[in-house]
């Protein structure tokens, strides 16, 4: 189950808890990195009725108030993710389409030198690298 707090973290930003927030959520975090398609999806099993444009407003709040964020995982749509679980780098295999999690430290040295050169501040959660995968790769 999601953590408690979300609903106190809407309240506190002036948003209603509604039903179909809940259920947005709780898809984001059952299927990860989830596009807005696969969260509708999700969410249509217990709500028939929510539609897609639903679900995008949705993730715009849950977004705002800080609970979900996006990141691009290739030239479709954003992958929602919670917030609590983004500290993480993503890497997408460009031949089978593999997408994996890895620590973040992984990007240390070139956010160091991305703010010891240009004065630029990197978010490397938001920081997704793609190229082949060791299975791909050995092939």
């Amino acid at each position: 189950m999601v953590h408690q707090t979300w609903r106190e973290e809407l309240r506190t930003r002036g948003y209603r808890v509604t039903p179909q927030r809940q259920l947005v959520l709780e898809a984001v975090q059952e299927l990860e990195h989830a596009t807005p398609d696969a969260i509708c999806s999700r969410v249509r099993r217990t709500a028939s009725d929510l539609n897609l444009s639903t679900v995008y407003r949705t993730l715009d709040v849950l977004e705002k108030v800080g609970l979900v964020t996006h990141t691009h995982l290739g030239s479709g749509p954003s992958s929602y993710h919670l917030t609590e679980e983004a500290d993480h780098l993503h890497v997408v295999c460009r031949e089978c389409g593999q997408v994996s999690d890895t620590a973040l430290e992984l990007a240390d040295g070139l956010v160091e030198r991305l703010r010891d050169e240009i004065g630029f501040r990197a978010d490397a959660r938001h920081l997704t690298v793609f190229g082949t995968c060791r299975e791909c790769g050995s092939g």
